[in-house]
């Protein structure tokens, strides 16, 4: 019989075992294929509004994405390679050469990879059209922009070469196997048992200090980029260690502890799944702790991304409070853009304004001594935009909002920068600078108004005073004058803010800026970002699930005498069905709360300059699919570790 017929006979004698790594092969190539195709499709391609490349953006993912797929394929080709070790070695056994043996396992990875690509592709055809409509949708390209079905050959031909690469490894690792173990090796390979943990409280202590520690010093009120570096470096060794050392320490010392206790120990089955914890407890340290960081990771990137998704209209309202700006430099220009603005009918003006805005050099300020906490202070050229209360007053009520502010002769009130947590106690008891000529006056801070009427720039410091000593400014420093409009519909007001672009092309003394261009971009790149890190988080999951899955087909498989032993004991059916439902969500729970505790930490890390904002909703969302789907994983799980330990 020839190597190519020993493998036929094989693949089709072990449909079961081969169907698992099948199908954890054939959700990596769909995965993949899916997201290339879209990487090629020139219909996204030319619906997006902004010079934003799409395939550079999806270049840079999806090798992210064959990362994490080649990582996914080989421990699952470990795990059915591992399962075959006493196969291999009944062959050696029989006199079977191991260069026979290896060609074996390679027609056997060909023929497999052969129908996984065929239907992973085909699979991944039908999903593309779907996802790409998902993308039009986060985008907010519109129902004009159609995505058309049908098979990418550059997709294709992109996963073919690289999962061609992928098993051209772990074809390699399978031969490799036949050569590094002897033959009494091969046929103990299930046998082997793991030494029992060390229990020391001191270390399961220091575990959760490390952890608290890291937590505490990401969480903690930043001001300079220096103390920002700083902190996330503590934070990320103390999280690294501290994760490490828990599985390694605190987990065993919970499950000592609760063997301790003789009468929760002795009750039921529970002896017999917390010995089996506990005896696996070294062997899962690594693998808890890659899955707890790696949840952690991208629980906090995607929710971030979310979040930012989730919010991009409220943060578009917040840099762009008005539907179109410009600075009144040329009447020409001004009439200009009011004629484009009045002739959208369909967008009509609910409010046109001048403000009047004195802008200062920040070098005739005190601007260092301002509580600003995320960049430097009074660089060259900088300035510090300076409204009057009424100019102010009018626009706030032009955008219909109810701050209004009233300032006595010689006081001011700032306006809380945009990606700032402020409060009013730090401008308490400080005063704003003005040295004009050879005179300075000083302005006591007496409020921090939270609406902003303007755009954002930068540096973003914006000071409203009362309106005699803004006059005095006026004579001294000539104002600039911003035109504003605010129209309705400004979010679909698009062919008004193309015409206000090409009017302005090549003017950046005009210093036009329009919502909607905004609003477009932000929501197209929050958009593309969430598409992506959700792909990438679907590898995740997949990755980090079957990590444990796997580690439980083959601990269950070493442990099925032992259960075959339990049962003739007379341990009923329903005792071991609970015993194994609850020792697999022991396993599952424990990483997937250490990595939620981490993603929210880094998701409060990386949110804090959105402040004002309501996050129950997309973290509760964002959390809620991430556990959904580790549910899924562990009731899949405990069938087929049932199915395996308590056959009916």
């Amino acid at each position: 019989m020839t190597p190519w017929d020993l493998a036929k006979k094989n693949m089709k004698g072990n449909a079961r075992n081969y169907g698992i790594y099948f199908l954890s092969m054939l959700i990596s190539v769909v995965i993949y294929y899916t997201f290339v195709s879209l990487q090629y499709s020139k219909d996204i391609e030319a619906g997006m509004a902004s010079s934003q490349n799409l395939r550079s953006v999806f270049m840079g993912s999806s090798i992210v994405l064959a990362l994490f797929a080649a990582v996914f394929t080989g421990y699952s080709n470990a795990f059915f390679t591992r399962n075959r070790k006493k196969e291999i070695g009944l062959y050696a056994l029989l006199g079977v050469r191991r260069k026979t043996i290896g060609r074996m396992l390679l027609y056997e990875n060909l023929m497999l990879s052969a129908l996984v690509l065929a239907a992973g592709i085909g699979i991944g055809t039908l999903l593309s059209k779907l996802f790409g409509m998902i993308l039009v949708r986060l985008l907010g390209m519109g129902a004009a922009t159609t995505v058309s079905f049908g098979l990418s050959l550059e997709a294709a031909a992109n996963t073919i070469a690289v999962f061609a690469l992928i098993v051209l490894a772990t074809s390699l690792h399978s031969y490799r196997l036949i050569y590094k173990f002897a033959l009494i090796e091969l046929f103990r390979a299930d046998k082997m048992g793991e030494p029992a943990p060390r229990v020391s409280a001191w270390t399961a202590i220091a575990a959760v200090l490390l952890i608290a520690s890291g937590y505490m010093a990401a969480l903690q009120e930043i001001h300079t980029t220096e103390q920002f570096a700083r902190n996330m470096g503590i934070a990320l060794v103390c999280i690294l260690l501290g994760t490490w050392l828990l599985f390694r320490s605190a987990v065993p010392a919970l499950l000592a502890a609760w063997r301790r206790n003789k009468s929760r120990y002795y009750r039921g089955t529970a002896m017999i799944g917390v010995s089996q914890l506990l005896f696996r407890a070294r062997g899962h340290v690594r693998t808890f702790s890659m899955i707890a960081l790696l949840s952690g990771i991208t629980l906090g990137i995607f929710s971030i991304v979310y979040i930012q998704y989730y919010f991009a209209e409220r943060s578009t309202a917040e840099s762009r409070p008005f539907s179109y700006e410009h600075a009144s430099v040329d009447p020409a220009f001004d009439d200009g853009v009011r004629s484009i603005v009045e002739a959208d009918k369909e967008h009509p003006v609910a409010a046109r304004l001048s403000v009047p805005v004195v802008e200062l050099d920040a070098g005739l300020t005190n601007l260092r001594e301002i509580p600003i906490h995320y960049y430097s202070y009074a660089e060259p050229g900088k300035s510090v935009s300076i409204l009057s209360a009424s100019a102010y007053n009018q626009a706030s009520e032009a955008l219909g909002r109810r701050e209004t502010v009233r300032l006595a002769a010689g006081e001011a009130a700032a306006i809380r920068p945009m990606l700032d947590d402020q409060t009013f106690a730090e401008y308490e008891g400080r005063s704003l600078e003005l040295r004009i000529g050879d005179g300075k006056e000083t302005l006591p801070f007496v409020d921090l108004l939270e609406g902003r009427v303007l755009s954002w720039r930068f540096p973003d410091l914006f000071v409203v005073v009362d309106d005699g000593t803004w006059a005095e400014l006026a004579q001294a420093v000539a104002p600039t004058v911003f035109e504003v409009y605010r129209v309705e519909g400004q979010e679909k007001a698009g062919a008004t803010a193309d015409g206000l672009s090409k009017l302005a092309a090549g003017r950046d003394d005009v210093r036009l800026t329009t919502y909607y261009a905004e609003y477009k971009r932000t929501q197209e790149e929050s958009g593309l970002f969430l598409f992506i890190v959700g792909f990438l988080g679907l590898v995740f999951l997949a990755a980090t699930g079957s990590m444990i899955y796997f580690k439980q087909m083959t601990e269950a498989h070493a442990d099925k005498g032992r259960y075959d032993v339990l049962r003739k004991l007379g341990v009923g059916r329903r005792e071991l069905r609970r015993t194994v439902a609850w020792q697999t969500l022991f396993v599952f729970a424990l990483p997937l709360a250490v990595g939620t505790a981490h993603g929210y930490v880094i998701m409060k890390v990386f949110t804090a300059g959105l402040v004002g904002m309501n996050f129950t909703i997309p973290i509760l969302l964002s959390m809620g699919a991430y556990i959904a789907v580790y549910f899924v994983y562990y009731a899949v799980c405990v069938f087929s570790n049932d199915r395996i330990l308590n056959p009916a």
